[in-house]
């Protein structure tokens, strides 16, 4: 901090005010090098400046770090070699040496990211993406690490480029007449992050408590369609939670070591629980892997009417939050942010339970999803197998393409993939039928 004290933008933008030795209030000694730090308003433990369309940190020397800064970078630079995931892959003792020293306005570390991918090296063919943001500033203090994690994840997505945001329903091309005789069901889901509230793997339990009681007035205002109730995990009765299961509605404690070693379990079930409308067709999870999860869902192939109930609920909720002085966590760059890299974006995921036991056995099936930007799972979701020929088939982008392009992708790759299903059914060949690359 010394030396970024002195620099002309530094001092123009920030105002700095030297650490006093204990007990001397008129003191100008400043310990190690320790400043205060503050925009005109407040003061803080950081301070942002705007460097163009980007913002640059500047950091305060971390005193929560100070402990960690006694060992040698090779004392602390965490054994990666046997892993497989893409912050293993990106992470190096010069990244690591650049932010170790360095933490967001809230305290979240560049070793509190890592540690879930430290924790779990991953499987020699499932990469996963191993580091989580704590809070919005992560993305930027850290960018030096996420930057490239969110390339590779999302396919050469650039520090650059800027994300498309388009939740208008109406902009989405058919989708209201999806064969119900192979679609079973269909759901859009994404996740939110309440601004100013650090994220769930960092945050404390007064703030996990500020969402759970922002959340419930929020969703409680609802009306129409949107009319529903809130359930608290932890005062939920057994009669209630065996409905919920049965409606496969219930999140239950993580269980999942990528979760657990990001410390999204804490306290649990305290300040977590589970609201549904009347219909049981919009759903909001609230302070699981982030602050809420909103899904909108219902049987058949009506791929519009969920999504239109998607997008309406959504503003509705966002509107509520905004007259609390609580908007959504979203910039240009990186659209909607999340606790996940890979959720950045839309966060969104548009999927339908579709039969297709003959195209699933074909040999350009894999071929086929990739050309569509679409990806399958099994009937019970990730990591599960296909019953009877069912897969839950959903869009695999969520950054640098809008909510309706994503969902539109899915619409139409999905009605071409039924009417290939009906091709193999009577014999025939779909050859002719494989798509271009989207």
């Amino acid at each position: 901090m010394e030396s970024s004290a002195k620099h002309r933008e530094f001092n123009e933008h920030v105002c700095v005010k030297p650490l006093h030795t204990p007990g001397d209030a008129h003191s100008t000694a400043v310990n190690s090098g320790c400043y205060s730090c503050a925009f005109k308003e407040e003061f803080c433990s950081s301070a942002w400046v705007s460097v163009g369309r980007r913002k640059s940190a500047i950091m305060t020397k971390n005193c929560h770090n100070d402990h960690k800064m006694k060992f040698a970078l090779e004392e602390e630079f965490p054994d990666l070699s046997l892993h497989n995931n893409h912050m293993a892959k990106v992470l190096n003792k010069d990244i690591y040496n650049k932010l170790r020293g360095k933490s967001t306005p809230s305290g979240f570390t560049l070793d509190d990211c890592i540690q879930t991918g430290v924790d779990n090296p991953g499987h020699p063919f499932i990469m996963t993406v191993g580091c989580v943001a704590g809070d919005e500033e992560s993305y930027e203090v850290f960018k030096e690490l996420f930057d490239p994690i969110i390339s590779d994840r999302h396919g050469g997505y650039k520090p650059t480029d800027k994300h498309k945001t388009d939740l208008n329903w109406e902009n989405l091309k058919g989708g209201d007449d999806l064969d119900s005789n192979y679609v079973l069901s269909s759901r859009v889901r994404t996740g939110r992050s309440i601004k100013g509230i650090t994220l769930p793997p960092h945050n404390s339990r007064g703030e996990r408590r500020k969402v759970e009681k922002l959340s419930i007035e929020a969703l409680n205002s609802l009306d129409g369609e949107f009319k529903g109730k809130y359930y608290p995990l932890k005062d939920m009765t057994d009669k209630e939670q065996e409905q919920l299961i049965a409606d496969h509605f219930l999140f239950d404690k993580p269980v999942s070591p990528l979760l657990l070693a990001a410390g999204m379990a804490r306290d649990w079930p305290d300040a977590r629980g589970i609201w549904h409308n009347d219909n049981k067709t919009f759903l909001v999870w609230v302070n699981e892997e982030d602050h809420l999860r909103v899904i909108s869902m219902q049987k058949g192939g009506n791929m519009k009417e969920v999504f239109k109930r998607f997008c309406v609920g959504l503003q509705k909720i966002e509107d509520v939050f905004k007259k609390h002085n609580h908007g959504f966590m979203w910039n240009e760059h990186l659209g909607f942010i999340l606790t996940c890299p890979s959720n950045l974006g839309t966060g969104l995921r548009g999927g339908v339970h579709v039969k297709l036991p003959k195209l699933s056995t074909h040999a350009k099936f894999e071929e086929i999803l990739t050309r569509l930007r679409l990806q399958k799972r099994g009937t019970g979701g990730v990591d599960t197998a296909s019953v009877g020929g069912v897969f839950d088939i959903s869009n695999a982008d969520r950054l640098g393409s809008s909510e309706v392009l994503q969902v539109q992708l899915v619409v139409d790759g999905v009605k071409l993939m039924v009417e290939m299903e009906k091709k193999l059914e009577k014999g025939e060949s779909i050859d002719g039928m494989i798509p271009a690359q989207k």
